[in-house]
């Protein structure tokens, strides 16, 4: 059995759940390990909390196939019901699922050391396109070579308050471009360093929001697992998510 063990948990995000933002999905993992009664780990203090992240934020209104929860638990020293890892993961996984609403599916369960982390390295966003408007396929193709061919591409970038934008090079973010099936498909790095936001693609591209044939999807996330050689630090990651407090 690994000692205070973390479980990774993958899962689909999509209908009407895309609309919850960062803060509100926490909340409703929260929920269903409670109601799933989960050995969670709780933070101290006068008002202690679920021990759980989701490393790399997602933006309102987008659609996953590859989403990362992690939950601190709890090792209970009198169970004697001794399941092997496997079974764990699949009692965990079982009871999860059960208690999470139409829109959000469990698509795996991995336990890991205490002291790992995750860092999430790069990604796909999908974006369908309304094919049947006149000339706007051959106008996104032409886009996507020159884009690709720039040394410097350069978006207005929104702060988080509101307030001034600020011109951002989004080049370096930037892994490779495609046409598949009537969608534009951008996969960029991310991490530490940054990263390209949804609607800056769109910018970048000209898209508005008429020109999509549906949400916009997240997929083929990569990820780096490290373990700390501290095993006494609280695992972190490099995007700056940390655990959140439902304050309801």
């Amino acid at each position: 059995m690994i000692d205070n063990p973390q479980a990774a948990i993958r899962f689909r995000i999509g209908g009407a759940m895309r609309f919850l933002s960062h803060a509100e999905t926490a909340r409703v993992f929260q929920r269903a390990c409670a109601r799933a009664a989960l050995p969670v780990r709780y933070s101290e203090g006068f008002n202690p909390h679920p021990r759980l992240s989701l490393p790399l934020p997602r933006p309102v209104g987008v659609e996953s196939d590859d989403e990362l929860l992690v939950i601190r638990l709890s090792v209970d020293r009198e169970d004697t019901t001794r399941e092997s890892r496997a079974e764990r993961e699949a009692t965990l996984k079982r009871t999860l699922a059960e208690q999470l609403p139409d829109g959000i599916d469990v698509l795996a369960v991995d336990l890991a050391p205490a002291n790992a982390s995750w860092q999430p390295r790069s990604a796909e966003y999908v974006l369908p396109v309304r094919v049947e408007e006149v000339g706007l396929e051959e106008r996104l193709r032409r886009r996507m070579a020159e884009v690709m061919a720039s040394d410097r591409c350069t978006v207005e970038r929104a702060s988080a308050e509101g307030g001034a934008t600020r011109s951002v090079d989004v080049r370096p973010f930037l892994c490779s471009i495609r046409w598949e099936g009537g969608n534009l498909i951008v996969s960029h790095r991310t991490g530490g360093t940054g990263s390209i936001r949804v609607d800056e693609i769109q910018q970048l591209f000209g898209l508005r929001t008429q020109d999509l044939a549906g949400p916009v999807r997240r997929t083929h996330v990569t990820w780096e697992t490290k373990e700390l050689q501290n095993s006494a630090q609280e695992p972190r990651t490099e995007t700056g998510a940390e655990d959140v407090e439902d304050g309801t």
